[in-house]
C-alpha cells in the first residue's frame, strides 16, 4: 500500500496562505495521513522527485508576482533545463489565493499548476482560485475544494484497516509543547536584543539593532495626521543599500497589552520555558530563543493586536468551558457564519486581544501549550528607505505616517509598527530597533543622461527622495518631481530640501495642494498642465517614469 504522506507547500506574504496551509495540515492529521506544513523556500526544491503527494498554496502579491517566501521556489521551478517528466511520480493540486480586483488575479497559482503539468506532475483536480473580493472571503472557494480533495485523497490513500476519521469535535495535539524552567536556574541574556555581531548581513533571522538617532514629526501639529521622518544609525551593521531598496522592520507590542494579555490568560511573565516540538521532525520557530521568557513571547513574537482568523475561533471552541461563548465560537468557525465572523472582525478590525475579551470563560482557559498554534507571530513592516549613503553615509530614514483611525469600536484602532515607532524617542536613551534590508522593486536608470519623472504623491514620495539625494550625489541634473499633499502649510514634506534643490537646479519641481483652493487640484492636472514638457522628456529623453503612493 502506498506510503500515506503528504507535504503541504506554501507561498505567503501576508499569512492567509500559510494560515490556509496550516488548516490543510491539521485536516490531514484528522485523516492519519503523516503531514508537513513548510514555506517552500524552506523545503528543498531538489527532493520533490522523492515526494508522491503535494499541495500548493500559494498567494500572487502586487502585478502578478510570487510572495517573497517561494521566490527562490519559483526560480527553481521555471529553468529551462528540468527534464519534461521529472514530475511524473507526483501527484498534486493547487490551491490561490488573490483578488479579482487586480488584472493578474492569482497569477501565481495558475502558472504554478501549469508547470508543474507540464514537468509530468498528475493534478488531483482543478486549481482553486480563491477570491478576497468574494462575499465571504476566499473561503467561498476553498471550503469546497477542500472536500473534493480530501475525497480524492481518501480514494487514492484510503484509510488503512480500523482506523476513522478523527471527528471535529475532537482537539488535535498542539504544534509544541511548553516546558517551564524552575524558578532558580540560571539565566542566560538570550533575551535581550543584541546588536548582530559583525559577521553576517543583517536579514529577517539575524536583524541588526539600529540605535534611532532622531524621530521628527514632519506634519503641523493642527494636521490630522502625524508624519515622521526618523533616522536610524546603521554604522557596523555591514547593510549597504540603493535608492528604490525597503527596510524591514521587526516592530513590537505596547507593554500595556502585553500585560493586559498575561493577566487575561493568568501567565506569569516572568516564567521561562523551552519548546519541544509534539511530533518528531517539526523544527523550532527560528525567531524565538531558547530558553525564552513569557514575556519575550508576547512582547515580540505573538501577534496579539492582528485581526484574529476563522481557524482562531475554531480552536479556540476547543477551549470553551461555558455553553454559550462555545455555540458562539463554533459559529464563527463554520461555513455559514463567515458573515457573522466578518462583521464582528474584519469590518470593526477588532483585534486578537479585544476577542479575548469577549470571550472571558474561554480565555483564562486556554493551555499555554497552544498559544503558538491560536495566534500567528509578528510579521516585519517594510518602508521606503526616503535617503541615500551617497548624502547620509551610515543611515537609513523613513517617512511614515501614523496609522490611527476609527471604526465602529470606541477606541481608535492604531498600526502596531507606526504606533511603536512613533512613540520612541532618542532623547530618553539608548533606543533600538531591529531592522535589515531587502532590494526593492525600483530601479534607477545606470546613464546619467537619462532624465527620471517621479510621481511621489504623500509619503509615496519617500523613494524620490532616496533617489534624488543619490542621483544629486552623482551630479546628475534631469530630476522631475510632482508632489501632491492636502495644504502647502501642513503637509509639504521635505519643503526646504526640494526648494533648496530647485534653486541650485538640480530638480525641477511641480506641487499639488489638494485643498489649497476651491477646487481640489491633484497631481495628475499638474501632469496635464505640464503635458509639453513631459513628452519632450519621453520622446526625446528617452526619461523613466516612477509612480509611488
Amino acid at each position: 500500500m502506498a506510503e500515506r504522506k503528504l507535504l503541504v507547500l506554501f507561498g505567503s506574504q501576508t499569512g492567509t496562505a500559510q494560515d490556509t496551509a496550516e488548516r490543510i495540515g491539521r485536516e490531514a492529521k484528522r485523516r492519519h495521513l503523516q503531514c508537513r506544513v513548510e514555506a517552500l523556500d524552506s523545503c528543498d526544491v531538489a527532493n520533490l522527485i522523492h515526494e508522491s503527494l503535494v499541495v500548493f498554496v500559494c498567494a500572487t502579491t502586487g502585478q502578478g508576482d510570487p510572495p517573497d517566501n517561494m521566490k527562490m521556489f519559483w526560480r527553481f521551478l521555471f529553468r529551462k533545463n528540468l527534464p519534461p517528466g521529472s514530475l511524473c511520480q507526483l501527484d498534486y493540486a493547487v490551491l490561490g489565493l488573490g483578488d479579482s480586483s487586480y488584472p493578474k488575479f492569482n497569477f501565481v497559482a495558475k502558472k504554478l499548476h501549469k508547470r508543474v503539468l507540464q514537468l509530468g506532475g498528475n493534478p488531483l483536480l482543478p486549481v482553486a482560485l480563491g477570491d478576497d473580493q468574494h462575499d465571504l472571503g476566499p473561503d467561498a472557494v476553498v471550503d469546497p475544494w477542500l472536500l473534493a480533495l480530501w475525497d480524492k485523497i481518501l480514494t487514492l490513500y484510503p484509510l488503512p484497516p480500523g482506523l476513522e476519521i478523527i471527528s471535529p469535535d475532537v482537539r488535535l495535539p498542539p504544534k509544541y509543547s511548553l516546558h517551564y524552567l524552575p524558578e532558580e536556574s540560571p539565566y542566560p541574556d538570550s533575551d535581550l536584543l543584541q546588536p548582530t555581531a559583525p559577521r553576517a548581513v543583517p536579514s529577517e533571522l539575524h536583524p541588526f539593532a539600529a540605535p534611532v538617532v532622531s524621530n521628527q514629526r514632519v506634519t503641523a501639529q493642527s494636521h490630522f495626521q502625524d508624519v515622521r521622518l526618523i533616522e536610524f544609525d546603521v554604522a557596523g551593521s555591514g547593510i549597504t543599500f540603493s535608492a528604490g531598496d525597503v527596510v524591514m522592520i521587526q516592530p513590537q507590542n505596547r507593554p500595556e497589552d502585553v500585560q493586559q494579555f498575561c493577566q487575561l490568560l493568568r501567565l506569569d511573565p516572568d516564567r521561562r520555558f523551552v519548546l519541544k516540538p509534539t511530533e518528531p521532525g517539526t523544527s523550532l520557530p527560528p525567531h524565538l530563543p531558547q530558553p525564552c521568557t513569557i514575556q519575550h513571547l508576547v512582547t515580540h513574537y505573538l501577534d496579539i493586536s492582528c485581526v484574529p482568523r476563522r481557524s482562531f475561533f475554531e480552536l479556540l471552541s476547543y477551549f470553551s468551558t461555558n455553553e454559550l461563548e462555545r455555540e458562539k465560537l463554533q459559529e464563527f468557525s463554520s461555513a455559514q457564519g463567515q458573515e457573522e465572523l466578518y462583521s464582528y472582525c474584519n469590518r470593526p478590525r477588532r483585534t486578537t486581544l479585544e476577542a479575548l475579551w469577549d470571550f472571558p470563560h474561554t480565555t483564562c482557559a486556554i493551555p499555554a501549550d497552544y498559544l503558538l498554534d491560536l495566534i500567528p507571530r509578528i510579521r516585519p513592516r517594510a518602508f521606503s528607505i526616503a535617503s541615500s549613503m551617497l548624502a547620509h553615509p551610515d543611515r537609513i530614514q523613513i517617512l511614515m505616517a501614523v496609522v490611527r483611525y476609527k471604526t465602529r469600536l470606541s477606541k481608535p484602532r492604531q498600526g502596531l509598527c507606526s504606533t511603536w515607532l512613533a512613540s520612541l524617542n532618542p532623547e530618553q536613551g539608548d533606543v533600538r530597533v531591529p531592522l535589515w534590508v531587502k532590494k526593492g522593486g525600483m530601479k534607477f536608470p545606470a546613464d546619467p543622461a537619462t532624465p527620471v519623472i517621479m510621481i511621489g504623491p504623500g509619503t509615496g514620495v519617500a523613494p524620490f527622495r532616496a533617489a534624488i539625494q543619490e542621483r544629486v550625489a552623482q551630479g546628475r541634473r534631469g530630476n522631475c518631481l510632482f508632489f501632491g499633499c492636502r495644504q502647502k502649510s501642513k503637509d509639504f514634506y521635505c519643503q526646504a530640501e526640494w526648494e533648496d534643490l530647485v534653486t541650485k537646479g538640480f530638480l525641477t519641481l511641480f506641487t499639488a495642494f489638494s485643498r489649497d483652493q476651491e477646487e481640489k487640484v491633484y497631481v495628475q492636472h499638474r501632469i496635464q498642465e505640464n503635458r509639453r514638457l513631459v513628452w519632450e522628456l519621453l520622446s526625446s529623453g528617452n526619461a523613466h517614469i516612477y509612480l509611488a503612493g
